[in-house]
């Protein structure tokens, strides 16, 4: 089934009103109970941490997305545009979703980086979806070497800078290492 650019966008604006709804009603809030609205946050110690527009988080959802398209690349598919965008939708979505489940939120908690994590806020689910989108529209973008390149330097920097990265997190949920966990602790702002 091919889709002309119309329908792509308004299926893809589709997932993020599905994310946005379900996640409502499933009780997550809209926003940060500080009632700020930031752009940035910083620190993934940071209570504003999976709550705003952005955080080291959205670098891993880019990264996400960037090697979802890199993988439907290397396949030999009939109609590559139309799987791309079906499957940036299903993962999307289906990740945003998953991630709320009591199950994933367990394996989250059960590492010291995310104890007492209670899931995003609407708007950084949202976003979050929005930034995977942009790392498949950007490793589209790119020829393949130059995404490889860039996802290994987002990668690496949000490894160093903030401590935590799609790789980091995927490690210490499906086989956490003590270690790791000790370098990420090091980091942690001193609790009043």
């Amino acid at each position: 089934m091919t889709m002309n650019r119309t329908g792509a966008a308004l299926l893809l604006v589709a997932g993020a009103g599905v994310i946005a709804v379900t996640l409502a009603l499933w009780g997550q809030p809209l926003v940060s109970a500080s009632g700020e609205i930031r752009l940035w946050v910083n620190s993934i110690w940071s209570p504003e941490t999976s709550q705003q527009v952005a955080d080291w988080y959205s670098v891993s959802h880019l990264v996400q997305g960037m090697l979802l398209a890199l993988l439907l690349r290397a396949l030999p598919l009939r109609r590559p545009d139309t799987v791309l965008l079906w499957s940036a939708f299903a993962i999307g979505v289906g990740w945003e979703l998953a991630e709320h489940t009591d199950f994933v939120l367990d394996r989250f908690r059960a590492t010291t980086l995310y104890q007492g994590y209670l899931g995003d806020t609407v708007l950084n689910a949202v976003m979050d979806y929005v930034f995977m989108l942009a790392g498949v529209a950007l490793a589209r973008a790119l020829p393949v070497g130059a995404a490889l390149a860039l996802v290994a330097v987002l990668e690496l920097a949000s490894s160093l800078i903030a401590r935590d990265s799609l790789t980091l997190s995927t490690l210490q949920v499906v086989a956490p290492q003590q270690a790791v966990a000790d370098w990420q602790e090091a980091i942690r702002p001193a609790r009043p």
